[in-house]
């Protein structure tokens, strides 16, 4: 299969939509849409387990979409760029509509 430059220049944007695909990390993002959450308040507001939570904010941290700052024994998460926040807002309330 040929693959043209055009195509070849939105593999990487494709990665990061396919990142934000998993139901888990959408709720994340928009959880940290509303400003920095420490993982605890992620795992009680998405009534994850806390093992899920971590295992998603490491593929979001992995991906640079998402910034962790320790403070003591206790880490905060935070969007590195609002515009990943718009994005699934975005994609959200597109759903929502009705056909």
């Amino acid at each position: 299969m040929v693959v043209s430059v055009l195509t070849k220049t939105y593999e990487g944007r494709a990665s990061c939509l396919k990142l934000l695909s998993a139901p888990a990390r959408l709720a994340i993002v928009g959880e940290l849409a509303d400003g920095p959450r420490l993982v605890h308040e992620l795992v009680d507001r998405l009534e994850m387990s806390q093992p899920l939570v971590s295992q998603h904010l490491r593929i979001l941290r992995d991906a640079r979409l998402v910034s962790v700052e320790r403070r003591g024994r206790q880490a905060v998460y935070a969007l590195v760029d609002l515009h990943v926040a718009h994005i699934v807002t975005d994609a959200v309330h597109h759903s929502e509509e009705q056909p």
